[in-house]
Formats: C-alpha cells, structure tokens, sequence
C-alpha cells in the first residue's frame, strides 16, 4: 500500500483508502460534490522504473475519456445554438454527404451510431497526425450499417467526425475551442493537442498485459475497428502524439482537471463561479439516442449524446460516464451534483474501464 497525497473530506475517507489498496504505479482520482472538490488524491510514480514521483500536476494520456472532452465542446456549441444535433452532418461539412451519408445526423456521429467506426481504406497510426487526410477519408466512404440502427464504438473515429463539424462551424479546432472556450476559463489541466513546453509532466502510460479484448471470434468490423491502425501504448510517449489533437483519444489531463471540468454538466452548466452552458443545454447530454447491443464493443450501451447513459447500475437515473483504454474513468451524477475522475499510467486490458475505477466509484456512492 503506498500512501496518497492530497486531502479527502472526512466523509470521502473510504475512497482514500480504496484508492489506497488499487494496485498502481502512479494515478490520481477526484471527486466534485455541488461543485467543490472534496477529494483529489494522486499516488506512486510517473515512471515504470519508479524514479519519478506522480505529483499534484502529473498529467497522462487518458485515452477515450478524451471523448467526453469533445461531447462537451459539441453541447457548448448547440447550446449557443451553432450547432443542431439533429441536424445532417452535411449541412456543415458537405462533402460527407458522398457514400449516402446525405442523412446522418449530428447526433449520430455523437453516439456511434453512424455506421463510421472506422476507415475502410487501411491507414498507419502516422495518419493520425494528418487532420485533412483522416477526415476526407471518412468524408468519402460508406456507412459499415445502416446509421441510426446501432451504435458501434467510434473509437477513434468519432473525434475526427466531431471534430470536423466544430471545425466547420466555428473556424478552429476542436482542441483550440476546448482550449479557449472551456479549459481556460475554469483553469482546468486539460488539453488536446500538448504543448511542448508541457512535456516534462507526463506519465508514461505503461503497456496492459498481453491478449487483445476482441478473440478469434471477432467480427470483421470489430477487427476493423481494433486493427486499423494498430496502436501500440508506446506511441504515446512521443512527442508527435503529444502534440497532435485527436480528439478521441489523445487528450492530456489528471483526475482533477476531468472532475472540475465536468462538473458544468453536474451543476446545471456553472463551474469555478462561471457559467458557461444552459441548464437545459447540460441536460441534453441525457437524451438517448441509441441502444441495445454495440457492434464493437459487443455490450448492451445506451448512448446519449457523447456520453453512455446509466442503464440501471447507478443509483440515480441520470448519470452519465465513459471510460478509456486502461482504465481511466469519468462519471458525472447529474441528480446528486457530482462528478468523479479517476487517471492512472499502469493499464488494464480492457477498452473502457477497469475494477480499479469502479471500486472507487462504488466507494464513493456509499460516502455519498
């Protein structure tokens, strides 16, 4: 058991010490109640030599926690009425009509229902640093299925369709608007797209143990989506990943940075004292918009709008959540006005979340 630093309210103490007990290298976690901060705890070293502490401003690569990132940037967008959900994709970005995606809606690039859960042309994890060339390619294909009858996780993809739409409206870049509309106001660690001079902060992301989470007995298009390209966690430590933004899963933050920025969506759209979305405008996030069985990650998901929607194994009806490759983990409970984040370097074989994140959640249900 290694201690933490940082504080927990007397009342969060069982998540001191379940965080305590997890099995880590290095980690952080982080929990927001009525928009204060009653816990944020970090732990164990930046490194898998164990020569470099993690301290209070570590950041890591948080994989698909990214995501909830780039949901967020979307709902500021509709809620300042730039962007409809229901719209077609291709009222913004035209080109995307090719391939009889002329339908596609917004929202079904925001719950992987799109059909476009990856590229059919084979690409290189290289290809992920060329904006133009990532998105004109799924600009010009064919939907994997018919959109809007299942999800199928976006891996990687949803960043760039979302992404390409935010840029289309606004001018800039999905990482830019985050950066200026969102992450600076409240001062949040968070980024999309790292710069340099921030090198020196990162965790290294420490690979999961051997075997991939789709068996023989994968379907092509799970494959697809796993395979194309084929990433391995050593990609990360590079300065070119660092710095590129793809906005799935390349983001940078700590456990903190995701729960005080989530909290927007826990308190009605006000964090830090600022108000930055409507109270009507958080509350779109929990507006389903496709469930049942997902075609990749082969589990029964209700996705609203960028975010899974509880199906019953919270307490309270409107919660929302994602996780990342790994482990890193974000739930916000809309109805008790709290958000939680949990960050770390040593991965666990799995694509969303593992047992280390959930029994933090768990003990911090209980407190709550």
């Amino acid at each position: 058991m290694t201690t933490s630093e940082g504080f927990a309210d007397d009342r969060f103490a069982a998540v001191r010490q379940a965080f305590e007990e997890n099995d880590e290298v290095g980690a952080s976690v982080c929990v927001t109640v009525e928009g204060e901060t009653v816990v944020d705890l970090w732990r164990g070293f930046a490194d898998e030599a164990r020569g470099r502490p993690w301290q209070r401003d570590t950041i890591v690569n948080v994989y698909s926690v990214t995501k909830t990132m780039t949901a967020l940037t979307a709902l500021l967008l509709a809620d300042r009425g730039e962007l409809e959900f229901e719209a077609p994709v291709a009222r913004y970005w035209p080109e995307f009509a090719a391939g009889g995606k002329e339908s596609v809606t917004v929202a079904q690039l925001m719950s992987h229902s799109s059909g476009l859960s990856g590229w059919r042309e084979p690409i290189t994890p290289e290809v992920l640093y060329d904006w133009e060339k990532t998105t004109s390619l799924l600009a010009a294909q064919e939907p994997f299925w018919e959109p809007g009858t299942a999800s199928g996780y976006h891996g990687i993809t949803q960043g760039y369709l979302v992404g390409e739409v935010v840029r289309r409206i606004t001018g800039r870049t999905l990482g830019t608007v985050f950066r200026e509309e969102i992450a600076e106001p409240l001062g949040a660690d968070f980024h999309i797209g790292l710069p340099v001079s921030e090198d020196g902060r990162v965790a290294d992301l420490i690979a999961p143990p051997e075997g991939s989470p789709f068996g023989p007995d994968s379907t092509e298009l799970q494959l697809n989506a796993a395979t194309n390209p084929e990433l391995d966690q050593a990609i990360t430590r590079t300065r070119a990943w660092r710095g590129a933004e793809i906005p799935a899963i390349g983001g940078h933050g700590n456990a903190r940075s995701v729960a005080e920025i989530h909290a927007l969506l826990a308190n009605g759209g006000v964090a830090k004292g600022k108000r930055l979305l409507s109270e009507a405008g958080c509350r779109r996030v929990l507006e389903v918009q496709v469930e049942g069985p997902d075609l990749i990650l082969g589990m029964k998901i209700r996705w609203g709008l960028g975010f899974a929607v509880n199906s019953g194994v919270m307490p309270n009806p409107d919660t929302i959540y994602w996780g990342g490759a790994g482990g890193s983990l974000a739930l916000i409970d809309m109805n008790a006005r709290l958000t939680f984040a949990y960050t770390m370097n040593k991965m666990a074989g799995g694509t969303t979340g593992d047992e280390r994140g959930l029994g933090l959640v768990m003990a911090t249900m209980l407190a709550s």
